[in-house]
């Protein structure tokens, strides 16, 4: 399984239509089978920072996802708008593979 961390510089004064955009994705990620863990929106610190992440099997498995996504409606609808709203300034995208040991319970001493 890998991680896709998707690092957004968005126009601070279109903070809304990024939330719009997230929560198209928020339907048609899912759909389309990759494991949406969440889009994060700015709220403090930076107001030009935004993230969206999600994991996949494998990236033979993203490149197929890709491509559904490409076709679903509302995908090609959430690209589009995106587009024509120009609300994302700049998208930079990162796969990483968790490494750590899974997270117990915290036992008591």
């Amino acid at each position: 399984m890998i991680t896709c961390f998707i690092r957004y510089e968005i126009d601070p004064f279109k903070k809304s239509q990024f939330c719009d955009y997230a929560k198209a994705w928020g339907q048609a990620i899912p759909r389309c089978g990759a494991d949406l863990i969440g889009y994060f929106a700015p709220h403090e610190g930076s107001s030009a920072t935004a993230y969206g992440v999600y994991s996949i099997e494998s990236l033979a498995a993203y490149e197929a996802y890709r491509a559904r996504l490409a076709e679903d409606p509302l995908g090609r609808e959430n690209y589009a708008f995106a587009s024509r709203e120009r609300f994302i300034l700049k998208e930079d995208r990162i796969f990483l593979r968790n490494v750590s040991l899974p997270h117990g319970p915290k036992v008591s001493p």
